[in-house]
């Protein structure tokens, strides 16, 4: 049984006795779990790490255990599933090639992992929101490093991914956000209109729907975690690590390089990024895929795919978070202290998108984007008229 159990809520002391039973099966020999920490985890799941106080050699010293709860909805993908299939599929790679924490053991009908533990790691947030601009920039540079390394690793192998998940009973799989962002599209005109009064016209509409071919089978498709929001990125000695795979996906890369422009669309800290270290990412980001698709080394090609992604984006968080403005402005998560207002937010995405849209060749989503800036700058006057960078290079800007 788990021992120091100490004033432990019982999810996390029934997760971890799950997992004692689950490693002893494994093992053939008797584990025992010591020194509880609750790391958190959401309404959907429990996660915990713990020390092996008995401990067989094959087993590291310390792990980290998920535990779902409840049951899973018969009607949707179980997020269980795509996890267990996300990290299988990482802890077949390389160990230079794994973005993510190795899967140790996994139990179906506990509904639970056992993985490595990466240790008492802050996450891209903590520095994001520290007082150390260098230590913030550096970890964003290894942010999109990874993420290319992850998507240059898992290129090609869909097959994989999808043969993970049909052995976990899943028949079918997709982007979570792919029929969000198809609904987006097609009814992101007439929201505009209606809470804003702005009319997008037939040419930017059109130039909107041009982007849905990002959500095909494109040749351009590569793993991803699908929420890699700040605090879902551990900083570790081996660089930041990806966790959270409920949603793992496949899908085409422009829309996880399009988070370095954005940035981090829809995330509750999704702050604005200082003057070119979202180009400096973008050629970190680019040097760990070019070998894989030498094509995107050419600037005209990948500057494309990534106005489009841009777009895709912009219009999709628009669909998620105006509508949540509709009484009162308020900002994207719980903690105001660690979120923009979520007009702020808009204004900003629609804005850069303007800028980019000028360059790209895309005049009405120009004209379109700098018309929604404006009209949430009106309905909001008390609202930051800018979005804020991050805290961390606010002592720098």
């Amino acid at each position: 049984m788990v021992r120091d159990l100490g004033g432990f809520p019982r999810p996390v002391l029934a997760a971890l006795a799950a997992a004692e039973r689950l490693l002893t099966r494994r093992s053939g020999a008797g584990v025992v779990l010591a020194d509880p920490e609750d790391l958190g985890g959401s309404e959907r799941s429990v996660v915990a790490r713990a020390r092996l106080a008995r401990n067989p050699f094959s087993l590291p010293r310390t792990i980290v255990v998920k535990h779902y709860l409840g049951e899973p909805d018969p009607d949707r993908p179980d997020p269980f599933h795509y996890e267990v299939a996300s990290c299988q599929l990482f802890t077949a790679l390389p160990a230079d090639a794994r973005p993510s924490p190795v899967l140790i053991a996994h139990d179906p009908q506990t509904r639970l992992l056992v993985l490595e533990d990466l240790g008492r790691s802050s996450t891209l947030a903590d520095k994001l929101f520290g007082p150390d601009p260098a230590a913030a920039r550096r970890n964003m540079l290894s942010w999109a490093r990874a993420l290319g390394r992850m998507q240059a690793a898992t290129a090609g192998r869909e097959g994989d991914f999808g043969a993970l998940l049909r052995r976990l009973g899943e028949r079918a799989w997709r982007d979570p956000v792919a029929e969000d962002a198809r609904v987006a599209l097609a009814k992101g005109p007439a929201l505009l209109a209606r809470e804003l009064g702005v009319d997008a016209s037939s040419a930017a509409v059109l130039e909107a729907h041009e982007t849905a071919r990002l959500l095909g089978g494109t040749r351009y498709r590569a793993f991803s975690p699908s929420d890699t929001c700040p605090d879902n990125n551990l900083v570790t000695s081996r660089g930041v690590r990806f966790v959270d795979f409920e949603w793992g996906c496949f899908r085409d890369v422009a829309l996880d390089a399009a988070y370095l422009r954005v940035p981090f669309p829809g995330c509750e800290a999704s702050f604005a990024l200082p003057p070119g270290l979202s180009d400096t990412m973008l050629e970190a980001w680019r040097n760990e895929i070019a070998a894989v698709w030498p094509d995107l080394d050419e600037p005209a090609v990948l500057e494309r795919r990534l106005l489009h992604a841009q777009l895709l984006w912009v219009w999709l968080t628009t669909w998620w978070l105006l509508p949540r403005i509709r009484e009162r402005d308020r900002p994207i998560g719980p903690d105001a202290t660690r979120s923009p207002r979520i007009s702020s937010a808009l204004g900003h995405y629609w804005r850069q998108m303007a800028r980019a849209a000028e360059t790209g060749g895309l005049p009405a989503t120009a004209e379109l984007g700098d018309a929604v800036a404006d009209a949430l700058g009106k309905r909001f006057p008390d609202a930051p008229g800018t979005l804020p960078v991050y805290p961390a290079f606010r002592s720098v800007a």
